[in-house]
């Protein structure tokens, strides 16, 4: 049986030897005489594991001391609200660029707790291009700038950090470790683990410490970031079992050569596949070429009658979850870490025989 390479923006793709050391390791972890799912959060065990993975993810990303490191619950989604609660700080306006789905939907729930300044909008070129920085029309007197830097969806990604006066703050759910970033560039840095970190269930906080303390009134409790930094992320019991599955995940990219050397392999993944596309006079890919996401690879066919019989085809030959967001149509190819080089290679000979055969 050929290699099945499962191409899906969620929710999880993980490293093969990673899964097969969770694998072995499923019914006792290490030296705990149980499943890592059934040992306490508070024994030395997971104590152990929980410090380990934090310190990890600190070497690769080369996050500074004066950040805490959270691993938190609720995803991504969480932290649409999370952010302007922690971050308005006394101010009544927050900066918001709206550049895709996730960005629409980070707008919507802060605008339940501030105004929010739209400072660009992507959305009348549906989603396909960014406007030129200089053009952002950006509040001076807001809390912080909200951005993300990569949308799953349309494939469009950010090749800069916006440069302001006020805290910057990333949702890096789906690009988080796949380069080497600027830890101090950011007030806030969050991230859905289901997409390069390990399974569903996890997310990433990683936050300046002057940033914490001073939250907007009679919110939830678990919701203030300083519950969460006092209480080392175990206010309550957090999700053990993914928190696990990152500490994993953040050994193997060490063992990988570490973030750079992971960004090599995703550049040139994504290179390969978009010259495949632009080739082609069969298959296109409508992003700007300055802003195509390293990440999600969306192509439409120029027959879409023929989409159906491509996904069949693609499945039959072991490529999964090729199908593109309903919104976009078409197909999406995700290329996160875990999907290695021959995965993008099968993929391109596949699409060349498939409009051999019917472009």
């Amino acid at each position: 049986m050929s290699e099945i390479y499962n191409f899906s923006a969620g929710p999880a793709m993980l490293p093969k030897p990673v899964l097969r050391q969770m694998q072995e390791e499923l019914l006792e972890y290490e030296n705990a005489k149980a499943s890592v799912m059934e040992i306490s959060h508070r024994g030395v065990d997971f104590m152990a594991l929980a410090q380990k993975a934090e310190q990890d993810l600190r070497d690769l990303m080369t996050i500074p001391s004066n950040y805490k490191v959270l691993f938190l619950q609720g995803g991504a989604s969480a932290q649409f609200s999370m952010v302007p609660i922690n971050l308005l700080r006394g101010k009544n306006t927050a900066n918001y660029a709206n550049t895709g789905h996730w960005s629409v939907k980070a707008i919507a729930e802060a605008q339940r707790y501030s105004k929010v300044n739209i400072c660009t909008d992507s959305s009348a070129n549906k989603f396909t291009d960014i406007e030129d920085f200089s053009n952002w029309q950006i509040d001076e007197s807001a809390a912080y700038l909200h951005y993300t830097p990569n949308e799953t969806i349309a494939g469009l990604e950010f090749d800069f950090i916006p440069e302001v006066d006020m805290p910057v703050v990333a949702d890096m759910s789906s690009t988080i470790l796949s380069r080497e970033i600027d830890v101090s560039k950011f007030g806030v840095i969050y991230a859905g683990a289901q997409k390069n970190i390990g399974p569903a269930g996890l997310t990433i906080v990683i936050v300046r410490e002057d940033l914490i303390g001073e939250v907007v009134p009679k919110q939830p409790i678990l919701f203030d970031y300083t519950t969460q930094a006092n209480n080392d992320s175990m206010y309550n019991t957090p999700s053990t079992f993914p928190w696990y599955a990152a500490g994993r995940v953040f050994e193997w990219l060490k063992e990988k050569g570490g973030i750079a050397e992971m960004a090599k392999i995703n550049e040139r993944k994504a290179n390969k596949l978009y010259q495949a596309i632009d080739q082609s006079g069969f298959y296109s890919n409508p992003v700007n070429p300055k802003y195509r996401s390293w990440m999600n690879v969306p192509f439409i066919l120029a027959d879409n009658s023929l989409d159906k019989l491509f996904l069949e085809k693609s499945y039959n030959a072991n490529l999964l979850a090729l199908k593109g967001h309903k919104s976009v149509g078409g197909m999406r190819a995700s290329i996160y870490n875990a999907m290695p080089e021959s995965g993008v290679d099968t993929l391109i000979e596949f699409m060349a025989d498939f409009e051999k055969q019917h472009g």
